[in-house]
């Protein structure tokens, strides 16, 4: 589960699911309208990107995980994290509260 968010998180942080990625794939699929996982496979390998180039942004995924992600990972410090936790509990709670009763009392 952690492994499938943290691939999940970088993926889309990166964009590497975007369509100047991956192609129109919402589009592509239904113009195919495979009736297996087979035939869409085929039809994205012949018609839309090379089988070698999906593994090249596996590639990249796996580089921004392991140089970027990591070594942001390695510079947060256990005060950053309580600051965060009373920034969201206490800050963001009251701002939302404040704003929300301040709009209904007009």
């Amino acid at each position: 589960m952690a492994k499938e968010w943290i691939l999940n998180q970088a993926m889309n942080r990166w964009g590497l699911n975007k369509k100047r990625f991956v192609g129109p794939v919402s589009e592509l699929i239904r113009n195919c309208a495979p009736k297996k996982l087979e035939d869409w496979e085929r039809y994205y390998y012949e018609s839309v990107h090379p089988k070698g180039y999906l593994e090249d942004l596996g590639r990249r995924l796996y580089v921004k995980i392991t140089e970027v992600i990591q070594y942001e990972v390695e510079e947060v410090t256990e005060q950053d994290c309580m600051n965060y936790i009373k920034k969201e509990d206490l800050n963001e709670t009251f701002d939302y509260f404040w704003k929300t009763w301040r709009n209904t009392r007009r």
